[in-house]
């Protein structure tokens, strides 16, 4: 690409913070049976990327889950809607190496596909305070993989598309970014491999 990496863009869930539906389903119902069917109407729904991509209302999205459960899993769902991101948890090594990339002169930003009460989650990460720029899909009404909302970040933050690394834990989004014209990484959960990939492109 002819330049060298001066920026890396984080993705939130499952890179800077966990991110697992039948998890969270687990903690707001008292059988593996009940979290199932917890998970497949709100998590594994198709409606959860429409929440994500900012065309449904978490009200809607509440009225999708509810008549997918039955009524005695309302109150759960009620409940796991409310406070599961406060049961998403940082990325400790991923956060570090954000601050140190940050403190060596990197630009660090962050974009997420996520809804519109992403600070409850995103608000969690250590890293936060070091970055200087975030996109999220529900406030732009576009999604990753698709190219425009990472020509989007550059836009909006002057990124030049050739000096930004792309990390996100979903292959197909790291192609979307590799169209755009940036780097990418795919993260495995291995964060010395990621690191020795933002310093081979530096």
């Amino acid at each position: 690409m002819g330049s060298s990496v001066k920026n890396v863009i984080f993705d939130m869930g499952n890179v800077l913070m966990t991110f697992d539906g039948p998890y969270f389903s687990s903690l707001f119902t008292d059988t593996p049976e009940d979290a199932a069917l917890l998970q497949d109407a709100l998590f594994g729904s198709t409606m959860w990327s429409l929440l994500d991509s900012g065309t449904i209302s978490h009200e809607t999205m509440t009225r999708y889950a509810e008549h997918h459960l039955p009524e005695r899993l309302h109150p759960n769902l009620h409940a796991c809607i409310a406070r599961w991101p406060d049961y998403s948890v940082p990325i400790e090594e991923v956060n570090d190496l954000a601050i140190r990339l940050k403190g060596e002169g990197y630009g660090i930003y962050v974009l997420t596909n996520a809804n519109t009460r992403v600070m409850e989650q995103l608000g969690h990460a250590p890293a936060l305070p070091y970055v200087d720029g975030y996109l999220v899909s529900a406030d732009e009404r576009l999604m990753k993989p698709d190219p425009a909302i990472f020509r989007l970040i550059c836009e909006r933050f002057d990124l030049n598309p050739a000096d930004c690394l792309f990390v996100d834990d979903n292959e197909d989004n790291c192609i979307g970014a590799r169209v755009a014209g940036m780097h990418a990484y795919h993260f495995t959960g291995n964060v010395e491999e990621l690191e020795a990939n933002v310093r081979l492109l530096s």
